[in-house]
């Protein structure tokens, strides 16, 4: 018994004078904290990331299984990637089967206000107007009558009684912005009264079958993303015969949202192993899944800010 005491004081007098000489450098002590919750973390959960299907994606799977393993090597966790839409990745963050998924920005406040999950990265392509933002373009044919004039209202006002092909209800650039600027403009009230200011409205379902409307002749005008325009969505071939009529700036950037019950510690590593995505032959990992160069980081509601108003204004819920 003496001896076990004896241990258990020099144990005591170890542990305290450890602590003592701790004392003066915090920082020290912080950074211990961190790396030793941050071992636990990595050493006790997998880290499960659901990828969207997106037209413009092929072979998805295979491509975001390389990424996993190559975020799982950077965080000494093991990472699962998981392919399905937008719908599904924010059920799966709203029920814990997911952690981390890329969302386009409806989606992404979907998220938020399901799971409380915030976007922390944006995605970047050569294609982008602003960067991580992006235009939403009025689309018509390059024999079209109709012309841009010298402000917005006066460009869509030519819009009235026309056959239109939105891209679907649920797509921000192919319908949630232009909806909102037919509505700032004062050309329609609401989202309710598409029908009363064109004469046909139709959805195409993607851009490219959008786009293939006002090709066809079946559609006079398609609303899209300026990035439609290029490969793999129509050819170049396609693109001389298309012209914009009108451009509506600042679309925010699809991104990666992380969820709440990631702990912050676990957060800053999965971002910062996304960040070396950018750097040198890694950043082939990330071309390879949507065409994106790069990823940045970005203030949540401040990125989301332009969608939200469009929204609002649009009258559609989120």
């Amino acid at each position: 018994m003496a001896w076990s005491r004896g241990l258990l004081g020099i144990s005591a007098v170890i542990v305290v004078g450890g602590l003592l000489s701790a004392v003066g450098n915090k920082e020290a002590i912080a950074n211990l904290v961190n790396k030793t919750q941050g071992t636990l973390i990595a050493q006790n959960r997998t880290i499960n990331i659901v990828f969207p299907s997106r037209s413009d994606s092929t072979d998805l799977q295979n491509k975001a299984n390389a990424v996993a393993a190559f975020l799982s090597r950077e965080t000494g966790m093991p990472v699962r990637a998981q392919v399905g839409d937008d719908t599904a990745a924010v059920e799966a963050l709203r029920a814990n089967r997911a952690d981390v998924a890329f969302l386009s920005s409806r989606p992404a406040l979907k998220a938020e206000q399901l799971a409380n999950a915030k976007l922390y990265l944006a995605e970047v392509r050569d294609n982008y107007s602003g960067r991580f933002t992006y235009n939403s373009v009025f689309v018509v044919p390059a024999s079209s009558p109709l012309k841009t004039k010298n402000s917005g209202k006066a460009s869509l006002e030519q819009l009235r009684g026309r056959k239109m092909a939105f891209t679907s209800p649920t797509s921000g650039s192919g319908f949630i912005f232009p909806t909102s600027e037919l509505v700032r403009l004062g050309l329609v009230p609401n989202r309710d009264n598409l029908n009363r200011f064109f004469g046909q409205v139709s959805y195409g379902g993607n851009y490219s079958k959008a786009l293939q409307a006002v090709l066809r002749g079946q559609a006079e005008v398609a609303a899209v993303s300026e990035y439609a325009l290029f490969p793999p969505y129509i050819t170049n071939q396609e693109r001389s015969q298309l012209r914009i009529l009108h451009k509506i700036p600042g679309v925010p950037a699809h991104g990666v949202a992380i969820d709440d019950d990631v702990p912050a510690p676990m957060r800053e590593r999965l971002i910062n192993a996304m960040l070396k995505l950018n750097q040198g032959s890694n950043n082939g990992l990330l071309r390879n899944l949507y065409n994106s160069t790069e990823l940045v980081r970005v203030d949540h509601n401040r990125h989301l800010a332009p969608v939200r108003d469009a929204l609002k204004r649009a009258g559609i819920d989120i």
